[in-house]
């Protein structure tokens, strides 16, 4: 009884995390998305490489992800470099069309190959940074950061002495067959 009542609960467990993992994303781009309707359209839409709808009182903008579908790992991080990308440009509340804009050359890039730090580089982040940043700052916007100690520079390693050259070796007189 024991045994099949930790079996069911380890077989549980991944669908489990994974409707959760949605729920958490959800609740994360609330604020970003402007409507908890939103974020779920963003999360889903992304995670199933289906249409998004955002909508903010009368304005409504509509696009289908290029990427295809995602994983929420994948999903977390575009929508935290969207997050980080208007932030920048001082944007806190974006509309759906200042979202949409924002998210839709980070879905291009990945669609066309380009790796998750490659992409943050390309908007002048650090994908380290943006994910461990609740405010995710820009990484240039790190410069108040006290600078780095400068090594003192090591002293030059002196010239080897050159190899002297090696004798010729006498040739072998050939074996009688």
């Amino acid at each position: 009884m024991l045994r099949k009542t930790l079996l069911t609960l380890v077989l549980a467990l991944p669908l489990a995390a994974a409707g959760q993992s949605g729920e958490q994303l959800i609740d994360r781009y609330t604020t970003l998305a402007g409507s908890k309707q939103n974020a779920g359209s963003l999360v889903n839409g992304l995670r199933d490489g289906k249409q998004v709808r955002l909508t903010r009182g009368t304005s409504t903008e509509t696009f289908t992800p290029p990427t295809g579908k995602m994983g929420y790992g994948n999903v977390d991080h575009a929508l935290a470099l969207a997050e980080a990308s208007l932030k920048e440009q001082g944007i806190t509340r974006p509309t759906p069309a200042q979202l949409e804009a924002s998210l839709k050359p980070i879905l291009q890039m990945r669609a066309e190959g380009k790796g998750w730090g490659q992409v943050a580089q390309s908007l002048g982040f650090k994908l380290g940074d943006v994910k461990r940043s609740d405010k995710a700052q820009p990484h240039a916007a790190h410069s108040d950061r006290v600078a780095r100690v400068e090594r003192p520079n090591r002293p030059e390693k002196p010239e080897r002495p050159e190899k002297p050259e090696r004798p010729e070796r006498p040739e072998r007189p050939a074996k009688p067959r």
